[in-house]
């Protein structure tokens, strides 16, 4: 199996072949998978919204069957709806498609998020419910599974690939260096994460026209789910919401928690929310996409511009 690239309308047929009785009316695009799947939403003949994905390399065609029967054991496990695959289907370079229904709700900015016992406790109690189910479930399901020290061996070497590239400013290999290397930091009981939470991925109700400040009600895009470090899923919020409402998120999970948070939490959080940009840049030089390796350039340079500002301490 290699690279391979599919149209929305490859897609579209790829579904009603994987769905009986699915009738594609309309197809479009979408990027949510970033550089390793080909990704459509597909519009049947009852309104309703279909996600159909195909992997492009053999190793996203694993982690896309490994998701499938995850979700599956996660249904009805958590406090809010997780992608119900309706049916796959074998690709002729092997590996399959899978379809399922999109989740209703609202994709949540974390700019928009506001601090307080709204929308911003809802996804605290909703990744407190995630963080402490049993380990085994993700384990069976065939995702990675790590302790604390195999996870910060992991994030060495992700971050000795990035200063390999010489694209990486040296400010910014420095201070992970030195985040990494200080062993108290990751003292934690590893959990059931996400591993690739974004905005995108969180679907959420509205209490009222244009305000976002009701429920999570819906998280997709588990492709990179895994047992490891409970910070990963706090890494979009470390960077991207008002620290007043990322504390009304951490205050909430932690009131939800059987046992409290490690202290070094928020700090792995805002790491592995910097180490993002650096797999980024990965990515994009080994799917060898010349923009995304400038993005990432770009974003890499603006962060150590300001990396002063943010320090990163317990």
């Amino acid at each position: 199996m290699g690279v391979s690239s599919r149209s929305p309308a490859a897609l579209a047929a790829l579904a009603t072949a994987a769905v009986g009785g699915l009738q594609p009316v309309a197809t479009g695009t979408s990027d949510a998978d970033g550089a390793d799947f080909d990704v459509a939403v597909v519009l049947d003949a009852q309104d309703a919204r279909w996600i159909v994905r195909a992997p492009r390399r053999p190793a996203a065609a694993a982690l896309l069957d490994a998701e499938v029967e995850l979700v599956r054991a996660l249904h009805g496990r958590l406090p809010f709806a997780v992608p119900e695959p309706a049916g796959t289907h074998l690709l002729p370079e092997g590996g399959h498609c899978s379809v399922h229904p999109d989740l209703p709700g609202t994709r949540l900015d974390p700019a928009d998020l506001r601090p307080g016992p709204g929308l911003a406790a809802s996804l605290g109690r909703g990744l407190a419910a995630l963080h402490q189910l049993d380990g085994s479930v993700f384990a069976e399901a065939g995702v990675p599974v790590y302790d604390a020290e195999e996870y910060r061996r992991r994030r060495l070497s992700e971050l000795d690939r990035a200063a390999a590239t010489g694209y990486v400013p040296p400010r910014l290999l420095t201070r992970w260096e030195a985040a990494m290397e200080d062993v108290a930091v990751w003292r934690f009981a590893a959990t059931p994460v996400h591993g690739d939470l974004v905005g995108d991925y969180v679907r959420c109700s509205r209490d009222a026209p244009g305000r976002l400040d009701g429920k999570v009600t819906g998280i997709d895009g588990w492709v990179n789910a895994k047992v490891a470090d409970p910070a990963d899923d706090f890494a979009w919020l470390a960077v991207g919401a008002d620290p007043e409402a990322l504390e009304s998120v951490l205050e909430a999970y932690a009131n939800a928690r059987s046992e409290a948070p490690d202290p070094d939490l928020l700090l792995r959080a805002r790491l592995a929310g910097e180490l993002a940009l650096a797999r980024w840049l990965l990515l994009g030089l080994r799917t060898d996409d010349a923009d995304i390796v400038e993005d990432a350039r770009r974003m890499l340079d603006d962060l150590d511009s300001h990396a002063d500002a943010m320090p990163l301490e317990s």
